[in-house]
């Protein structure tokens, strides 16, 4: 029997391109896409898409069991930045669309969920430069906070109701397809579109900070391998750390004067900078 896919917060970064790499893989009719947005003609293009807000556990759970769903990716969440703009919605969202869709999948039997952990779990009194698997967490942001206690709850339904829950701490990830969603290292997305279309950009971080990267098609395939693998040959219940690469913003902007010679970059620190996960300085 086919599995049925449900992914929450399906507009985003990630939702944006794991939505149509589960399409490629699994049929598009297998696969049904959901945010808080309303329905139009042109998210419908591509397979059924809903509008669903995680808080509602009662239409999520109406969801699950009308469209027979077996696997839920569940991305929908506030970013670092914009959570710190509303520390308590951020929070609601992040933490209880997470035990919500926990509680849904072991009432209503659920095979798999895959849910993202980030890097904002660790912070200045974590391992400096680089973070191992099991570096001290220690965050900085109300992201960082949820993310932390939300591996913990993914762990608890593992052992305690055998939910067969995975997950991976993203670095910052970076894609052409959808704009950034409010993340401290969403500077390395936004950088490019400004390039081309005004040749200028002011950086909210300082030129020498250097943060954790992952080209965005790595982080999709590593995420379907992540599912595909058999449980046997699984050991973390929390989230498993992804590293791709580490960079400045000036070292990004002078990679990127290669393509666009006339690109001006300011650097203008704000809130952000104070949210580092590392600072090379140089």
């Amino acid at each position: 029997m086919t599995t049925k896919i449900l992914i929450t917060g399906a507009c985003g970064q990630i939702g944006t391109e794991l939505v149509a790499a589960l399409r490629a893989k699994h049929g598009w009719k297998n696969v049904i896409a959901s945010d808080i947005y309303p329905a139009t003609d042109e998210m419908q293009a591509c397979g059924t898409y809903i509008k669903l807000d995680v808080l509602n556990k009662k239409k999520l759970a109406y969801t699950v069991t009308q469209l027979g769903i077996g696997e839920i990716y569940h991305l929908a969440a506030v970013l670092s930045a914009k959570g710190e703009q509303n520390p308590t919605g951020a929070w609601d969202l992040n933490m209880q669309g997470l035990l919500n869709v926990l509680e849904v999948a072991k009432e209503k039997k659920v095979k798999k969920i895959f849910w993202p952990s980030s890097i904002a779990v660790f912070g200045p009194d974590s391992m400096p430069a680089v973070c191992f698997q099991n570096a001290k967490a220690d965050p900085l942001t109300v992201y960082g906070i949820s993310k932390m206690a939300g591996e913990y709850w993914c762990r608890y339904y593992q052992r305690n109701y055998g939910l067969d829950v995975r997950s991976l701490r993203y670095p910052g990830l970076i894609s052409y397809s959808a704009p950034g969603g409010g993340g401290t290292t969403d500077y390395a997305v936004d950088i490019f579109h400004a390039a081309m279309e005004s040749g200028s950009y002011t950086c909210f971080l300082k030129e020498n900070t250097g943060l954790p990267m992952l080209y965005m098609a790595d982080a999709i395939r590593a995420t379907l391998e992540l599912m595909e693998a058999p449980k046997a040959n699984l050991s973390v219940e929390t989230s498993y750390n992804i590293a791709g690469m580490s960079f400045t913003p000036g070292e990004l902007a002078q990679a990127i004067r290669v393509h666009v010679p006339g690109l001006e970059v300011a650097y203008s620190p704000d809130k952000r900078q104070r949210r580092k996960l590392a600072d090379y300085d140089q």
